[in-house]
């Protein structure tokens, strides 16, 4: 007989499934839509159909599960260099968005979400850690994390998160904007060192465009 716990489980196993069946689904068609639009010899900062898909893809790109990473790609590639710059800069914003709707979560929502799955233990510590200053939080966390990798992941959480941002189908974890709502809800980053992270972490790709072609 299945408990209480694991009818959770399920519930929220068939709720990711919907999510990312539907991040996928959003991201296929704003890139559709960026190839319907590339048309030969427009430009592409005078196309309004295109200044208007960027902004979609800036509000769909901070939503978790939705890769907004290959929906830049994909409009890099049907636009050239001339939308390196644009991408970028929306995706910048995108992932900021993300994050400042994580800060504006409350601690206690993460702790009522633990305590419905069962996961006391980390329900307490979110209880626990609420209303702290980041770098007591910090502490805290590190000195209740298991021993293997967490807290050198936790003195190196800018380098991790950026690593994460790059990292091939991260949309299983949420995505960029996932990613970024969560490191805001965390209260483990500052919006200093975050901008700074966000800006380094998405530069390769819109840059490599813009100065190769």
């Amino acid at each position: 007989m299945i408990g209480p716990v694991s009818l959770r489980w399920l519930a929220l196993g068939v709720l990711y499934a919907l999510l990312f069946a539907a991040g996928l689904a959003l991201s296929r068609y704003l890139s559709l839509e960026a190839e319907m639009l590339a048309a030969p010899g427009e430009p592409f900062g005078l196309n309004k159909m295109v200044l208007m898909v960027l902004v979609i893809y800036v509000l769909a790109s901070a939503l978790p599960f939705v890769p907004g990473a290959e929906i830049g790609f994909v409009m890099m590639v049907a636009f050239g260099a001339a939308a390196a710059l644009p991408v970028y800069l929306c995706m910048v914003a995108a992932l900021c968005l993300a994050f400042c709707a994580g800060r504006l979560i409350p601690p206690y929502c993460l702790e009522r979400a633990f305590r419905f799955l069962g996961l006391r233990r980390a329900a307490d510590l979110v209880a626990q850690t609420d209303g702290l200053h980041p770098q007591q939080r910090l502490q805290v966390l590190s000195q209740h994390a298991p021993r293997a990798f967490v807290p050198m992941l936790l003195r190196l959480r800018y380098l991790a998160l950026a690593l994460a941002f790059n990292l091939p189908g991260n949309s299983v974890a949420g995505g960029g904007g996932g990613l970024a709502m969560f490191a805001g809800l965390s209260r483990l980053f500052g919006w200093p060192g975050f901008l700074a992270t966000v800006a380094v972490a998405v530069a390769p790709v819109p840059a490599m465009v813009f100065f190769l072609g």
